[in-house]
């Protein structure tokens, strides 16, 4: 069967411009372009819109990909990506508004660091967002605020805020060049701000409070953990590509004062054996939970929370993983890891920048813990 995605050709290019996105900071705009024609940043939006919906193993199987080529731009494709669960969510004709154009970005930030105020059949929006991968190439963007009604912040029946995702025009943003980081430097991950603008009711979405409104199968996957997938699928397509850059290097590389190659040592192979070990089994890990929560996703009934849970102790094992490959090997390349040529630097620095994000950080080991213990648990982030 053909890929629906056709990000192949692309990954060469992806590569090779690795160092380029670092010194810029940011995803090019053409690289974004040449991304949003391979289909990859519709891999979930609704098939109702044009999208592709594609099946959470896929999803995770194109980011990978990317992310073997070059961490950023795989971050980049997970994020648009990701974000288009939005339209699921969304009025159909806001929807479409957004969605509609196979060749539209979005891209925005779940925390709720902005403050929306109901007015009428609009909420008035301020607020300042961290972490807005790839805005710089986005015609849409979101931002979390809590909600205020009558001089009062709304809360839920748990008593958590009543936090909602604003959708608004990208033109109605002022992006703040704050990106300046150890890892993951070519996402483009500045603030985002916007002041005093309205947002439409309908063009406002809760991955919490609301139900999707589409009912493929793939809405009904827990949001947080088709986030924490996309985090994880990047750990892994980083991971692999330091395991590709180390055996590269390995075979040529000569330690002083030896005249066999990093390659021909017993030590070395063990360890990268182990490191390879470690990548396969924290992947068929992570794919046996994928498969498991996708069948019963495509069932009648809902997911159970254990099961939610148990997909994302297996993202952030990835995650993890991933992060202690990436050290090992760049240890194991010696001095010559050390340059700014080398991808083993790259890939160090980008791993332990994917530790950072929320939904794979080690709370969530704690989160899933509790689960597992059979304690008492607010699934809502689950």
């Amino acid at each position: 069967m053909k890929p629906l995605v056709h990000l192949t050709p692309l990954l060469p290019e992806l590569a090779a411009r690795a160092a380029e996105m670092e010194e810029v900071r940011r995803l090019p705009a053409d690289l974004a372009a040449k991304l949003a024609a391979t289909g990859a940043f519709r891999m979930v939006t609704p098939k109702a819109l044009g999208g592709l919906e594609l099946s959470p193993r896929e999803i995770v199987e194109v980011t990978e990909a990317a992310a073997r080529a070059n961490a950023s731009a795989g971050w980049c494709v997970m994020i648009a990506a990701t974000t288009a669960l939005n339209a699921a969510y969304m009025a159909p004709e806001y929807a479409r508004e957004v969605y509609a154009d196979p060749l539209t970005i979005t891209g925005g930030v779940f925390a709720p660091m902005g403050k929306a105020v109901a007015e009428g059949e609009n909420y008035r929006v301020t607020g300042r967002w961290q972490w807005g991968s790839g805005s710089a190439n986005c015609t849409w963007l979101c931002g979390g605020c809590t909600v205020w009604e009558n001089g009062e912040m709304k809360r839920l029946a748990s008593g958590a805020p009543d936090t909602r995702m604003m959708v608004f025009p990208a033109s109605e943003a002022t992006l703040h060049d704050t990106w300046h980081v150890m890892g993951l430097k070519g996402t483009g991950s500045g603030d985002i701000e916007v002041k005093d603008i309205l947002v439409p009711r309908g063009r406002s979405v809760s991955l919490v409070a609301d139900k999707p409104r589409e009912a493929g199968a793939l809405f009904k996957f827990p949001a947080f953990g088709l986030l924490a997938l996309g985090v994880s699928a990047v750990a892994l397509g980083n991971a692999r590509g330091a395991l590709d850059a180390f055996h590269a290097l390995a075979t040529v590389k000569k330690s002083q004062g030896s005249s066999k190659t990093l390659s021909e040592r017993q030590t070395m192979q063990a360890d990268f054996a182990r490191c390879e070990a470690a990548w396969r089994a924290a992947r068929a890990y992570l794919f046996a939970e994928i498969d498991r929560v996708w069948t019963i996703a495509q069932g009648q009934g809902d997911i159970p929370m254990e099961a939610r849970a148990d997909l994302r102790l297996a993202c952030t094992h990835m995650t993890r993983t991933g992060a202690d490959i990436c050290r090992t090997l760049y240890d194991l390349g010696g001095g010559a890891a050390l340059f700014e040529a080398s991808d083993l630097q790259r890939r160090f620095r980008d791993a332990h920048a994917i530790t950072q994000h929320i939904v794979t950080a080690p709370s969530t080991l704690e989160l899933t813990g509790r689960i597992l213990f059979g304690l008492p648990t607010d699934a809502g982030m689950v």
